[in-house]
């Protein structure tokens, strides 16, 4: 397993993603940076300016970032029958799978964490002058990655059904471009799996707010999509014909 996440680290490395991986972190670092923040908000100002990056982050950008990620590491795969060269080695296609899916969840938790240093920069050189929330913004970072891991595997097994790499991203487009007008509905939106990074990342505890789910209803739902997709992918690629 050491050797195969070093040859998928290797691939990507390959097709020069650590750029893409900066994007996401920039583009919280712009919104962060041009948020109106009120002296009277003393004590919300990390909060406030988190909320407001997370509309455009949250719901379109890590999403889409997810399924690029998942996208590119089956690229080489799908060039000069890549899978064939990749099965002839001495290992399991269910190990490739863990391999390919263990890089690109890690790869979005260092993008995730360069989201909360973002904020941080944000409020050390606006001189917010208010203690930095760890506890409260590391909870909603941890939590938006853990509801990338279903799309992570369903984009992985999108990447590894379709010959061409322009389709799982096309997917991957399709339903994240509706995902604000999903999540103005309580019922379906924890049940999307492209709102669900939203929801998780949301930090609010008042249950009369818009977006407010439970934690325990969101981990059990992230949980057992992850848990479907997964093996659904796994299971496809054990069983794929090359």
């Amino acid at each position: 397993m050491k050797a195969l996440l070093k040859t998928e680290w290797f691939k990507l490395w390959k097709t020069n993603i650590v750029p893409f991986i900066f994007i996401a972190p920039a583009i919280v670092l712009a919104i962060a940076w041009n948020v109106d923040v009120q002296e009277e908000m003393q004590g919300f100002k990390y909060l406030y300016a988190a909320m407001n990056a997370n509309l455009a982050y949250a719901v379109l950008f890590l999403p889409l970032m997810t399924g690029v990620l998942a996208t590119l590491i089956c690229r080489y795969e799908h060039q000069a029958g890549g899978w064939k060269q990749l099965f002839a080695l001495p290992t399991t296609r269910g190990r490739v799978y863990t391999a390919k899916f263990l890089i690109v969840s890690m790869l979005t938790l260092v993008m995730q964490l360069l989201v909360l240093l973002a904020l941080l920069f944000v409020g050390i050189v606006k001189q917010y002058g208010e203690p930095f929330p760890m506890e409260l913004l590391l909870r909603g970072i941890i939590g938006g990655w853990i509801a990338t891991l279903p799309l992570i595997a369903l984009m992985l097994f999108l990447s590894t059904l379709f010959h061409s790499l322009a389709a799982p991203f096309a997917v991957n487009v399709i339903f994240t471009i509706p995902t604000m007008l999903v999540l103005n509905s309580k019922k379906l939106a924890p049940y999307y799996p492209w709102g669900q990074p939203f929801m998780m990342m949301y930090v609010t505890e008042d249950q009369a707010d818009l977006f407010y789910v439970p934690w325990e209803q969101l981990i059990t739902v992230v949980g057992g999509s992850f848990v479907l997709f997964f093996a659904i992918g796994f299971i496809y690629l054990k069983r794929k014909e090359v």
